[in-house]
């Protein structure tokens, strides 16, 4: 898959801006979890990519993404203004198995998550789906377009035992317009969790600005 990526518009915070809205970003080592972040962002994302070396041979599973040449090794970091006073941080997470131990971190205070799915290899994002189903954190599967094999939803349902009320959509990580609808259907979701709370509860997802 080309890492190619729309180019961020570079836009300047608002003064009035006073409520950060986070989400994660997750799956498995090579799924496209950067990629998203950079293509959608709109400042230069924070990124902690590092050339790959030989002191991960035997460690990283390389298996389907034997070209990779980086990785990363905290998380990555970018922004999106929703309106002049609620903003979106976008967190991606390490995806390799050594750095899993930062998930915990991460998920803290996280409004919902985004697990993307390289579909050559589902079993890789397995730990991401049980993770944030043990911290009951909202989230949707997203299956980044790599030019494999395609397979339904159903038979993607089944690998991952999602459960039904989990939502799941196909995207282009590189695309901008295609990463956005993956954020818009979390919100969709979110806001569908929401409704179905108990009278009383918190409601994290803000209204549109009028």
């Amino acid at each position: 898959m080309d890492s190619v990526t729309s180019e961020p518009q570079h836009r300047t915070l608002s003064s009035t801006a006073d409520n950060g809205l986070k989400i994660v970003v997750v799956g498995g080592f090579g799924v496209g979890k950067t990629t998203l972040v950079r293509s959608v962002s709109e400042i230069r994302p924070l990124n902690t990519e590092e050339t790959m070396s030989q002191a991960g041979e035997g460690i990283d599973d390389t298996v389907g993404v034997a070209a990779k040449t980086s990785t990363t090794v905290a998380f990555d970091f970018g922004r999106i203004s929703l309106d002049e006073r609620n903003v979106l941080y976008l967190f991606g997470a390490p995806g390799q198995e050594r750095f899993w131990f930062l998930w915990d971190r991460l998920f803290s205070g996280t409004l919902g998550a985004v697990v993307l799915v390289d579909t050559r290899r589902i079993a890789d994002s397995w730990y991401a789906v049980d993770r944030l189903e043990h911290h009951g954190t909202p989230f949707v599967v997203a299956c980044n377009d790599f030019g494999g094999t395609p397979h339904g939803p159903e038979a993607i349902r089944e690998a991952l035992d999602l459960a039904d009320e989990v939502p799941l959509v196909f995207c282009d990580a590189r695309s901008r317009e295609s990463s956005k609808q993956v954020l818009i259907a979390l919100v969709e979701h979110l806001k569908n969790v929401v409704a179905a709370a108990p009278e009383g509860a918190p409601r994290p997802i803000p209204e549109p600005a009028p």
